[in-house]
């Protein structure tokens, strides 16, 4: 289920990063359905590209983390997001990054926007649980 609700997130922030310009979802042609399936398909690219690639660029890329503060990671999650989308074209899906820049505002859109819809969801998730245990309170489950 959380895995779900993780591919959902992250395919709402890609679908954010489409208003952009350079970055396309489809023709002007594409049906709904099929970009929705697109969406789907690469928040599981980038999901997969992040856990494999990302671990190994902090490690490689980690003096230039340091030197730059941390701002050596908004140059990795462009470099990242632009072969998400290279990989998503060569899947003959239609998604489109068309350069450096694209995938900088991309990958930084891509990560405001899910880590809002994240924080959403946790709190939603606290308060349903609180809830249920006063519930549980309220009956003398325990």
């Amino acid at each position: 289920m959380a895995v779900l609700l993780h591919i959902l997130i992250t395919a709402v922030a890609v679908w954010a990063t489409t208003l952009l310009p350079g970055i396309q979802l489809g023709d002007a042609g594409t049906d709904t359905g099929t970009k929705i399936v697109t969406l789907l398909v690469v928040a599981v690219v980038v999901g997969v590209v992040n856990a494999v690639l990302k671990p190994i660029a902090k490690t490689f890329g980690c003096l230039l983390y340091v030197l730059t503060l941390g701002l050596f990671g908004l140059v990795v999650n462009a470099l990242l997001f632009w072969l998400s989308g290279y990989v998503a074209g060569e899947l003959n899906l239609p998604f489109h990054v068309d350069g450096f820049w694209a995938a900088f505002w991309g990958a930084l859109i891509v990560t405001i926007v899910s880590s809002a819809l994240h924080g959403v969801v946790r709190r939603i998730a606290i308060n349903a649980a609180q809830n249920r245990e006063r519930d549980y309170r309220e009956r003398g489950y325990y």
